[in-house]
């Protein structure tokens, strides 16, 4: 069966590459391309092919989970939505995380042989999951170390502390004392194992912790 690519890449180097490295594939054909989130969902819907292969950063304009996210509404009555398989190069948790939350199929890095992109995009096309070793790792490893339980009035304050207020800016805002910013700073600090601002807020957003 012959697999029907959308690719979408906003770097136009990129997608020739991998038009013509798909081209040596006799059972995959690249039937479009598309620079933006905005050019990919038309094109999905018009060319109806069986695979996007997603980037995640695509310049100005929508990113590539949310592309993927729109592509993969419900589509109308006697119509499908095509699979989304994720290349990119970028491997954080929150990455990994926010693509397979909206849909995404599988997620592969650039880095991979050609001849795991091919079988990748086949199992793609089936449905089947399709991860590169270091994502398949990172996704055991988050399942494995579920994400800190935050009360309500923590995420409160992380999510101002990664806003940049200091304590006293948080305590009005919230019109708590400074006392008890600090107590709840020390229980955030404890549940996610760090032991300063800085650290704390990045690992919020690795772990997707706030909105």
């Amino acid at each position: 069966m012959t697999v029907r690519i959308l690719l979408c890449d906003d770097h136009a180097v990129v997608r020739a590459g991998l038009r013509a490295l798909l081209s040596s594939a006799p059972d995959i054909e690249v039937a479009g391309e598309a620079a933006t989130g905005e050019e990919a969902i038309a094109l999905a819907r018009k060319l109806a092919p069986d695979v996007v292969l997603m980037d995640l950063q695509l310049g100005e304009g929508m990113d590539g989970v949310e592309t993927t996210r729109r592509i993969l509404r419900p589509a109308e009555e006697g119509t499908r939505a095509p699979h989304v398989l994720v290349l990119t190069t970028y491997d954080t948790d929150a990455d990994i995380t926010r693509a397979i939350e909206a849909g995404a199929t599988g997620y592969l890095l650039k880095a991979e042989r050609p001849e795991e992109l091919f079988t990748a995009i086949h199992a793609a096309a089936e449905g089947r999951t399709a991860l590169s070793p270091p994502i398949a790792t990172r996704v055991m490893s988050q399942l494995r170390t579920p994400r800190p339980t935050l009360t309500p009035r923590e995420r409160d304050i992380l999510g101002h502390l990664v806003q940049g207020l200091t304590n006293r800016d948080i305590a009005r805002t919230l019109y708590i004392s400074e006392a008890t910013v600090k107590t709840h700073l020390r229980r955030i600090y404890d549940k996610l194992g760090v032991t300063t601002r800085a650290a704390a807020v990045a690992t919020a957003k690795e772990k997707r912790l706030i909105p």
